[in-house]
C-alpha cells in the first residue's frame, strides 16, 4: 500500500503510532477503497463508467498518480457528444490539464451534437462564451450557433434572457446568408425584444456586402500537392481553407518537383508516392511530419510508378497500376508504415495507367485509365481479405486521367479523357447493385485532376481543359445534385495530387489567419465615413 502512494507511506510512518492497526480515511466510500486496495496489491483495476469518476476523486484525494491516469485515459476513450461537456466540467475541479483540453477541443469538434444535449443547456453564460467564440468551433453553419443559444436561453428564460445581447455578439453573423438572418434571427423574439440585439443584426445586414466576416477554422484542410503546370513539373502546395473559400501556398521549396503521383494522409503525414519529374519515374516514397513541416524518405515501391493510382485502407497505403517508363502496369502493392515496407498484392485484371481509385466499405474501387493501345471504361475492386480483384460492371464512357473519389456511399466517376474530348460528365457506382447512373455534369470539363470531399462536398481542382492546365475549382453537392463555384487555386496544374487533413492539433497553421480578416462590424463613426466618403 505505501509503495503505491507518498499519501499511505506517511499515513503509516508518520501520522500514526507504530502499534496501530486500524485507520481512519475520510472521504473514502468502502467500495472505492476495495478498488484502491486491489490497484495496491495487483497494479490493475476495473474502470467502469458507473465508478469511474469516483475513483479518480479517490485516486486524487490519496495522490495515487498511476491510478488518476488510468482514470483520465479511460474518460478519453469514453467521450462522446452525451458526456464530453460532463467532462470538461468534472476537469475544471480536479487538476487533469490534458483531459480538459481533450474534452473542451470534443465539445468544439462536435458541437452540433452536442448543442442537443441536456449537459449544454447546464452550463454557464460564460461557459457557452468559451465555446461559441472559439475558431476552432466545428459548425458547416454558423445557424447552428444561433439556434444552439436560443435553445440554452429558452431553457431558463428568466434566468437567461439578460445574456440574449451578450451571446449574440459572439455569433458569427456575418457569415450567414442574409435571407436567413431575415427569416429566423430577426423573426425570433429574443431578438425583437432586444434593442441591443436588434441593433446589432440590423448593422450585419446593413454592411454585409462591405465588411468580411471571420470564418471559424475548418474541421479539415484540403491539400493540393506538385503537379505540371504551363513550365513543367512544380512542387507548389497549396492548402484550401473551405471555411474562408481561400487557398494558401504552403510550399517546401526544398523538396524537388512532382507530377503524375498520388497522395495519402495517414497517422499525421502526409506521403507523396511515385511520379515523375519529366527525366525519370519514380518508385520513391516521401513523407511529410505535419508538426514539423519536414520532409524524409522512406522505403521506396517495388516498381517506379508515374500514372499511379493510390488510396489508403485499414491503416495501409495502395498504390496501384502507372507508367514505369516502358509498360503499363497491373501490379499494385501496399505500404505498412510501422513496418516501412511495400508488399506486393495480386494483379489487376487490366494494366492500367491515369486510373484513379478510392476506397469504400473496406474494398478499393480503380476505374479507367489507359492501356497502352485504349483509353479504358471498365472497373475492378479488391478485397484485401482474399486477395482478389474482381471486374464489376464498366462506366457508360471511356475515363482516363478521371477522378474516382467515395462519396455518399457510393463511388464516384467524374471527367477524365474519352480519347477525343476531355468530359465534364459524372456518374455513379452503386456496389449494392452493381450499377452506374449519371449525375449532374461539371460546369468545366477536365482531365487529370484532383479530386476530393471535404465537409460533404466533392471538390474538383486543377486539370487540363483542352487547351492548357486551369485553376479552376467546383464542387458538387449531392444533395441537391449541383455544382457550384469555389475559389481558384492560384497555380494553374494537372497531374497534380491531393488529400484531406482533418483532426490536426496545428491546424492554423494550414488555414488562412483569422486575426488578418474582418471580426467586428463597423462602429458608427466607420458608418458615418462610410456615408460620406465622395
Amino acid at each position: 500500500m505505501a509503495s503505491c502512494t507518498p499519501y499511505f507511506r506517511a499515513l503509516f510512518a508518520r501520522w500514526s503510532e507504530p502499534d496501530k492497526n486500524v485507520f481512519s480515511i475520510p472521504d473514502i466510500s468502502s467500495d472505492m477503497m476495495e478498488l484502491i486496495i486491489e490497484f495496491a496489491y495487483t497494479g490493475s483495476v476495473n474502470v467502469t463508467e458507473s465508478n469511474a469518476q469516483r475513483l479518480f476523486m479517490a485516486a486524487d484525494y490519496l495522490n495515487i498518480v498511476t491510478l488518476v491516469q488510468i482514470c483520465c485515459n479511460f474518460f478519453e476513450k469514453t467521450l462522446c457528444p452525451d458526456n464530453c461537456v460532463g467532462i470538461w466540467q468534472f476537469t475544471k475541479t480536479y487538476h487533469a490539464p490534458e483531459l480538459h483540453l481533450k474534452a473542451f477541443h470534443y465539445v468544439l469538434s462536435h458541437f452540433e451534437e452536442v448543442a442537443f444535449g441536456e449537459e449544454f443547456l447546464q452550463l454557464s453564460a460564460q461557459d457557452v462564451i468559451d465555446i461559441i467564440s472559439s475558431d476552432d468551433l466545428n459548425v458547416r453553419q454558423e445557424a447552428a450557433v444561433f439556434e444552439a443559444i436560443i435553445r440554452w436561453i429558452t431553457h431558463e428564460p428568466q434566468e437567461r434572457e439578460g445574456y440574449a445581447a451578450f451571446l449574440l455578439s459572439e455569433v458569427r453573423l456575418s457569415m450567414m446568408p442574409t435571407e436567413y438572418i431575415q427569416s429566423h434571427v430577426l423573426s425570433n423574439k429574443l431578438v425583437t425584444d432586444n434593442l441591443a440585439c436588434q441593433a446589432m443584426v440590423s448593422e450585419v445586414i446593413e454592411y454585409k456586402d462591405i465588411f468580411l466576416g471571420r470564418p471559424r477554422l475548418p474541421s479539415a484542410v484540403l491539400l493540393a500537392i506538385g503537379g505540371w503546370s504551363n513550365s513543367g513539373p512544380t512542387n507548389e502546395i497549396e492548402a484550401f481553407d473551405i471555411r474562408a473559400n481561400h487557398w494558401m501556398n504552403t510550399t517546401n521549396f526544398l523538396e524537388l518537383p512532382r507530377a503524375h503521383h498520388g497522395a495519402a494522409y495517414l497517422g499525421g503525414y502526409v506521403y507523396c508516392v511515385g511520379g515523375s519529374d519529366q527525366v525519370e519515374q519514380f518508385n520513391s516514397v516521401r513523407r511529410f511530419d505535419l508538426s514539423t513541416q519536414m520532409w524524409q524518405e522512406v522505403a521506396p515501391m517495388h516498381y517506379r510508378r508515374c500514372f499511379v493510382s493510390v488510396t489508403v485502407l485499414n491503416w495501409c497505403i495502395y498504390a496501384m497500376g502507372g507508367y514505369d517508363g516502358h509498360t503499363r502496369l497491373s501490379s499494385a502493392e501496399f505500404y505498412q508504415p510501422e513496418t516501412n515496407q511495400w508488399l506486393e498484392i495480386a494483379p489487376m485484371h487490366e494494366q492500367r495507367s491515369d486510373a484513379s481509385c478510392t476506397a469504400l466499405n473496406g474494398q478499393i474501387y480503380i476505374c479507367g485509365g489507359f492501356n497502352g493501345s485504349e483509353y479504358l471504361q471498365t472497373a475492378e475492386c479488391y478485397n484485401p481479405e482474399t486477395n482478389q480483384w474482381t471486374l464489376i460492371s464498366p462506366m457508360s464512357s471511356r475515363r482516363s486521367g478521371v477522378g474516382v473519389i467515395a462519396y455518399d456511399n457510393h463511388v464516384y466517376a467524374v471527367g477524365g479523357f474519352d480519347g477525343t474530348d476531355r468530359l465534364q460528365t459524372a456518374e455513379v457506382y452503386n456496389p449494392h447493385t452493381n450499377t452506374w447512373h449519371n449525375v449532374s455534369s461539371m460546369m468545366t470539363p477536365r482531365s487529370s485532376f484532383g479530386i476530393e470531399v471535404v465537409e460533404d462536398r466533392l471538390f474538383v481542382f486543377g486539370g487540363f481543359d483542352g487547351f492548357s492546365t486551369t485553376s479552376n475549382v467546383e464542387y458538387y453537392d449531392s444533395e441537391t445534385n449541383e455544382w457550384s463555384e469555389a475559389c481558384d487555386m492560384d497555380v494553374g496544374r494537372s497531374a497534380l495530387s491531393c488529400c484531406v487533413l482533418s483532426g490536426l492539433p496545428n491546424m492554423a497553421d494550414y488555414t488562412i489567419p483569422r486575426d488578418f480578416l474582418q471580426i467586428r462590424q463597423p462602429d458608427r463613426e466607420d458608418m458615418y465615413l462610410e456615408e460620406n466618403l465622395v
